[in-house]
């Protein structure tokens, strides 16, 4: 098992080195955070409260953020009872919901290549996990509830990265991040449910034992080229 997974940490390594070769001859454009020219134009020019705009705007987010979505299917991997799923989800929900809140509030400018970057690193370790990796390293398994809560808090970090690119008037900030929080949360539990169906209906087939490992090692190497083509950006464009 040991060696199966130091092999598959090499292979995902490689991934993340070939991303950094590929990813360097991108336009800057395709490397902006995930925020539309069209949805930043339009919240750049208009004040007061928006509810609407602001939770349709979260829920877009959430549901086109593969890296979010990929880091929670790393989670409810092999969590079979719908009570413990909803215990790691909102655990990850109160966790990027106090950073998300604090880091636009306090105007935490962080630099969304790396927050991203760690993100990426966190569907890494989540997979690791899954694949029992610490267990052989260091003879024990982390605490799965309190890792759950800290990538939380730095997915709601880069949460709050996306929300303060958009300039957005401080005249009803409050209640427009209320809005766009509840809209990340109607975004998570529409991705989730879809996951969730998909995996219920997998786990079902005995497929599912034989190819849980093949599948987190995907995952892995997903987050390492995730991570390698942040870091690109920001050693690219380091004043995006």
């Amino acid at each position: 098992m040991s060696t199966r997974v130091q092999r598959c940490v090499r292979k995902g390594a490689a991934m993340c080195a070939a991303a950094t070769a590929a990813v360097g001859a991108l336009p800057a454009a395709l490397l902006a955070h995930g925020v539309t020219a069209g949805d930043k134009g339009y919240l750049e020019q208009v004040s007061g409260v928006l509810l609407a705009p602001f939770a349709y705007l979260g829920a877009k987010h959430m549901i086109t953020g593969y890296d979010h979505l990929l880091f929670l299917v790393g989670v409810i991997f092999f969590v079979y009872r719908l009570r413990d799923v909803g215990f790691y989800v909102t655990l990850f929900a109160v966790g990027h919901t106090v950073t998300l809140m604090s880091g636009v509030l306090l105007d935490l400018r962080v630099n969304a290549f790396l927050v991203d970057a760690v993100i990426g690193l966190s569907i890494v370790y989540k997979a690791l996990d899954n694949l029992g990796a610490y267990r052989v390293w260091f003879g024990s398994q982390p605490d799965a509830r309190a890792a759950t809560l800290l990538f939380g808090l730095i997915h709601g970090l880069g949460l709050a990265t996306k929300v303060l690119d958009y300039n957005v008037n401080a005249e009803g900030l409050v209640a427009n991040l209320i809005a766009f929080n509840v809209g990340v949360e109607l975004g998570q539990l529409l991705g989730l449910s879809a996951i969730l169906i998909a995996m219920s209906y997998w786990r079902r087939n005995a497929s599912f034992a034989r190819h849980a490992f093949g599948a987190n090692v995907v995952l892995m190497s997903l987050g390492f080229l995730l991570a390698g083509y942040q870091l690109v950006g920001y050693f690219v464009y380091p004043t995006i």
